[in-house]
């Protein structure tokens, strides 16, 4: 090759653009780690995801029959933070107690209350949140078979309603009154089957809402069909207490109780004697021949008697136990050896005294109780049994017909720690804090890894 004729191909070289080989071939491999970084962190944050969603989305099968094993708990606390909702996977089935308070955990934001649910077969818990008012046997029931939980539906811009939520399927059902100018709704108790909600709607008769009339209706929760048992004045305070036996209803309003059956027909009504009321949602005794009233006695305190259906008249003593020290009690059904189950609302010592009016049924104002026990009155006992203690703060529950009929009461284990909800959450937010992390700090990892095979190459070729 002359001189001439390489310094012309040095001339033409010179000319061509340069191509930084080594520069282009880092920035691609650095392209290809990151994407296998990208991928690999995808993979995790897809795993971590699945791993804590996936025991609350999978669905176990839940067998309805697990009623026949249901037993009453011997005591109840407070739902772990972070419990899982009654809508929430894995459901829980159906249910043995429902409480609530205002203790600190079963509220929420917004004024927001809390009911706690118990499975009816072991101490699982799940909460639902209610936007309005909220006392376990008073606006909040469970149906005799611990399935569904019949709520107030606390929606300010739907007409009023009920809710039902099956806690099988996690299915919530909205009931809408179709009471005439009805301004609120609350369920009242069930029907024996479970069937039928039996629901209580305020009507204002005035303009002004000045003063309501209470209508009483029987809804079928499959059908919706909407069935008027009974209306009256606000003083009356229609269905204030509902008992149900197959194909009848008993319910208190004023100092009166009538007696009709699912289609609205009355089949009988009697005055209550002074300083005494209808017992509870477990009024009628089990062969559904007689009703069960309670009476306050001033040194006695709290007794059961049983009366004619038709008349009021007395039918022969109980022999069952006084329950003494307690605001109010609540008859909530009875065992198979003949105890009577009743709800005890112990008053806090430090509250003034309730006016006699406001003792007929638990209080409303939660300033004025304690906690609440539930109680076993045993024929020829000689002093009440408690088969259910709860928490302070704890001051409103109610139970499953069917746990009651059983006759069971279990060594309760109720859960500690934190529930589901709070792993998930925790979960996530770590998961989320992770890849931000990582993306922040791609370039200096980049970085990192090539001075690794950097170092690592300069080894191994020395």
């Amino acid at each position: 090759m002359t001189d001439r004729l390489r310094d012309a191909l040095r001339s033409a070289a010179e000319d061509v653009p340069s191509y930084r080989v080594y520069e282009r071939a880092l920035a691609t491999a650095r392209r290809d780690r990151l994407r296998r970084v990208g991928a690999g962190v995808a993979a995790s944050v897809l795993l971590a995801v699945a791993g804590v969603v996936v025991p609350l989305t999978r669905t176990p099968g839940v067998d309805p029959a697990a009623t026949a094993n249901a037993a009453l708990p011997d005591h109840i606390a407070l739902p772990p933070l972070g419990t899982l909702h009654v809508t929430d996977r894995p459901r829980l089935g159906p249910a043995s107690v429902v409480f609530d308070g205002p203790a600190p955990r079963l509220h929420g934001w917004n004024d927001v209350n809390i009911v706690g649910v118990v499975g009816a077969d072991s101490d699982r818990y799940r909460i639902m949140r209610i936007g309005g008012e909220a006392l376990a046997g008073r606006t909040v029931h469970l149906s005799p078979d611990g399935r569904y939980l019949a709520r107030p539906d606390g929606a300010q811009d739907d007409p009023p309603g009920v809710e039902v939520v099956d806690l099988v399927t996690g299915r919530t059902q909205r009931l809408a009154s179709p009471v005439d100018r009805s301004v609120w709704s609350t369920p009242v108790g069930w029907s024996a089957d479970g069937g039928s909600l039996v629901v209580s709607d305020e009507v204002p008769v005035a303009f002004d809402g000045a003063t309501y009339t209470t209508v009483l209706s029987a809804v079928t929760v499959a059908g919706e069909r909407w069935t008027r048992l009974a209306a009256g004045a606000q003083e009356a305070n229609v269905g204030s207490t509902v008992a149900a036996a197959p194909g009848r209803i008993a319910y208190q309003y004023g100092r009166t109780v009538a007696v009709t059956d699912l289609t609205g027909r009355e089949l009988s009504s009697f005055a209550l004697p002074d300083e005494t009321w209808l017992a509870g949602k477990g009024a009628w005794r089990p062969d559904g021949t007689n009703l069960t009233l309670a009476t306050r006695g001033a040194d006695t305190g709290w007794t059961l008697r049983q009366v004619d259906p038709t008349s009021g008249r007395d039918v022969g003593p109980l022999r069952l136990p006084a329950v003494s020290g307690a605001v109010a009690v609540r008859l909530l059904g009875w065992a198979p050896d003949g105890s009577a189950l009743v709800a005890a609302y112990l008053p806090d010592p430090a509250a003034p005294d309730l006016p006699l009016e406001e003792q007929s049924n638990p209080p409303m104002s939660d300033q004025r109780l304690r906690t609440v026990r539930v109680l076993a009155l045993t024929p020829g006992a000689t002093a009440p049994r408690t088969v259910l203690t709860a928490p302070d703060q704890v001051i409103a529950v109610d139970v499953a017909d069917q746990v009651i009929r059983n006759g069971r009461v279990r060594d309760a284990q109720p859960p500690g720690g934190v529930g589901g909800r709070f792993w998930f959450w925790t979960g996530l937010l770590t998961v989320l804090v992770t890849v931000g992390l990582l993306y922040v700090s791609r370039q200096r990892i980049a970085l990192w890894r090539d001075d690794r095979r950097v170092r690592r190459a300069r080894r191994t070729g020395g």
